[in-house]
Order: structure tokens, then sequence, then C-alpha cells
């Protein structure tokens, strides 16, 4: 959420970094119009609450019956104007909130200012492509044929946009999680959270969520619980309506949990395959820090991101998202794609973003600099570190062979028991 402080100060700037994202800079305008007017209210009723407060004093000194009823005949007036304004007041702020939480972060301004995702920018790239002796094949051919990917028994069981790994499949990605956790825990500096995989609405709207995008979460309405569509929503809200310790900081937690969308948004793209589905798995860096050291921090989670790259030996790269492909909370993201040579494609296997302090707003997630000083608002970041199936993906179409088998990268094997090479669902 924006700071009603900084669009009352600076709305022009606020206009235009919400311009520069393709969005209608006019709902700032409807903000300070709600504001003005909740203001004004809120005046009069202070006003009339302080009157109110004095005159009640005079009342208990008056001599004169007389006087004493005409002045609390009075106050009886004041009372109910004073009703009036106390629901005009919560409504002109729940009109205000409802505006703020329809708005997106603004850009940093060191994003590249550009409609779409056709001026994003690649700023470093590793590895050079494999260069095949055979036409290499797509994953939704492959797996098949090794019998570790069952398409038709995913749609069986759940309908479109499902699957079931079977076999060295299923170990593969069951590797890949337990790996990315214990190099993230034991060399990168996370503490391993395991969160529920529901949650409640505010943790959906404290981490930006809703009401913007519940078209695309899955909702138990008997319950009203949430499955989440990324870790980043539990772990924002480890710490909402908390005020931590400046000495805690930062804290940096990563969890796996499987993941939920019903990708509307995506109607009629990449139906093919398993790189864009409903329910996914997802291994997620998250970070609070201070404001001073936010932009420092994201720097070292997309090398964090970048350092799993290398480690599969993958050809990889680092785009930096321009304005009009900014996602709703962040000020400046990082995404971090693998080449899939049986797709032809660059695949999104990470994206690494800095919020600022958007999501601790929405959260009321605050820290104190020093004893006794005022509380301020954290800022946090979320990385994937890394996305499955896409890393699967990866894996599946980089490290094939002629024979229809794939090679198991090295620093995989310990974790699927020695095994070198996927030949059958084994």
């Amino acid at each position: 959420m924006l700071d009603i402080t900084r669009i009352r100060r600076e709305p022009e700037a606020v206009k235009a970094a919400l311009a520069s994202r393709g969005e209608d800079p006019a709902v700032i305008d409807r903000v300070l119009a709600v504001d003005e007017r909740w203001r004004g209210l809120l005046t009069e009723l202070e006003n009339l609450r302080a009157e109110r407060n004095r005159v009640s004093k005079e009342i208990g000194r008056m001599k004169d019956p007389a006087e004493r009823e005409a002045r609390i005949a009075e106050m009886r007036t004041v009372g109910q104007r004073i009703s009036e304004l106390e629901e005009q007041v919560r409504q002109a702020e729940a009109e205000r909130e409802r505006l703020l939480l329809s708005i997106p972060n603004l850009p940093h301004p060191s994003v590249t200012v550009g409609p779409d995702e056709t001026h994003n920018r690649v700023v470093r790239a590793w590895g050079e492509p494999r260069t095949f002796d055979f036409e290499p094949i797509p994953h939704w051919d492959l797996g098949p044929e090794l019998g570790i990917i069952d398409f038709e028994r995913g749609v069986k069981l759940a309908g479109s946009r499902f699957y079931v790994l079977r076999g060295a499949g299923a170990r593969l990605q069951r590797a890949l999680i337990s790996w990315m956790l214990d190099v993230h825990t034991r060399e990168h500096g996370y503490l391993e959270i395991y969160p529920p995989f529901v949650v409640k609405e505010e943790c959906l709207i404290g981490a930006g969520q809703l009401p913007k995008f519940a078209d695309n979460l899955y909702h138990d309405v008997e319950d009203d619980i949430w499955l989440v569509p990324t870790a980043e929503v539990p772990l924002t809200n480890l710490h909402r309506d908390e005020i931590l310790s400046a000495d805690a900081l930062p804290l940096r937690y990563v969890a796996y949990t499987a993941c939920f969308r019903r990708e509307k948004m995506s109607a009629g793209r990449d139906v093919r395959g398993i790189k864009r589905v409903h329910q996914f798995d997802k291994v997620e860096m998250y970070q609070f820090t201070p404001p001073e050291t936010s932009y420092q921090v994201l720097e070292e989670m997309v090398e964090h991101a970048v350092d799993l790259c290398r480690r599969l030996q993958i050809p990889h790269r680092v785009v930096e998202i321009c304005t009009g492909d900014l996602g709703f909370t962040v000020t400046k993201t990082y995404d971090i794609e693998m080449w899939a040579p049986g797709c032809g494609e660059w695949l999104e296997v990470s994206s690494v973003s800095n919020c600022e302090d958007f999501q601790a707003r929405r959260a009321n997630i605050r820290y104190r600099p020093e004893p006794g000083a005022k509380p301020r608002f954290v800022h946090t970041l979320n990385g994937s570190g890394l996305a499955l199936p896409r890393v699967m993906i990866a894996i599946l179409e980089n490290y094939q062979q002629a024979d229809g088998s794939v090679v198991v990268p090295e620093v995989l094997r310990p974790w699927m028991g020695g095994l070198e090479v996927i030949a059958t669902a084994t």
C-alpha cells in the first residue's frame, strides 16, 4: 500500500510513476478527494467531541436547573451529530482504504520505463546453449516416453493443466526441493520455514494478492480460507502486526510450498507440457530488512538464485523488468531465465523483487531503529529459489541424450540415491 502522506505531498510525482506502469493516474485524484473529505469530517468530529467534553464539565458546575437542562438538550443534538459524523468518517476511511488497496507499488527510479515485456533488459548471461548432434525434443514428449510424466492421468484426476509425476520424475522433483533448501539454509544463511498451505483472507491482503487477484486464487468458501499462490504469502504474514527489533534484522526465511493458481489471466497460453499449471512446487526466499539496505539485499538474493542455476550447469540469464511489466507489489524485479532447448525458449525459474514498504504497510510490519525510537515500516523482498516445474523442464531438455534418456545433473545425484541416468520410470 502506498503511503497516503507521500500521495498528499507528491501527487504529481506519484501520478507520473503510475503512468510509467501503464496505470490510470486519475485514481490518485479520487484518493485525494476522499482523503480531503475524511480529514474535514474528522476535524468536525474532533471539534464537536471537544465541545461536548467542555460543556459536560460546565454542566456539572451549573446551579440553575433550567440552564442545566437547556445545555443538556443542546448536547443531545451535538451527540446526534457526533454519531452521524462517526459513521461518515468510517465510510470515508473505508473508501480511501479500498482505493489505496487497488493501487500498485511505484517503480524504483532505476527501473527502465517501458510499456511491456519487450522493453525488459538482459543484464547478464551465463553459459552457452548446448549443441546437439540430434534434434532435441520438448519435455511434453520426452517425459511420457520415459514414463516419468503422465498427462492423461493428471487430467483424469483433476482436469486440464494437471499432471502426474512417476518414479524417477517424482524423485527428481523431490531431490530438487531438498537440494535447494539445503543450499539456502546451509550456505546462503536462510532459516527454513514450513508454513500452512492455506491462509486467512487478511494474509492475502497483506501480501498484496487481494483484492487484485481474487479470480486467480482458490478459495474454500465454507471455512473462508485460501490456498496459497506462493509461499510469499505466509512468509509475509509471519510478522503481521508486529514491531521487530532492529537487532533482529535482516530476517532471512526460505520455505517450500505447493502453489495453487487458477491461471485465468493466462487462458490459452502455454497449454502444452508443465510450464503453466494450476498446482506446482516452489522454494521461496524471503527477507525483512531495514530500508537502507534493501537494494543491496535485492542483488544478494539474485545471486542466491543464480548460484543454483550455475550449479545445475544450465545456461541462464538475468533480466531486469521494465515498468510496464512489473508485478503489482514490487518496485524493482529481476527475472532469472533458464534455456530450454526442446521448447526453444527461455523459461522464468525465479523472479526476485523488492517491495520496499508496500507489503509492510498492508500487513503492519514495523521495526524500532533504536530503543525509544518511533517504529518504521520494514522493507520486504521475495524471490523464487527456485520454481518448479520449469527447472524440471530445463533439466530434462538440456540433459537429454540421443537414446531418449536423461543424465541426472551431478549436483543432484546425492539426493537421487546416486542415480546417474533416467532411462525409464524407476
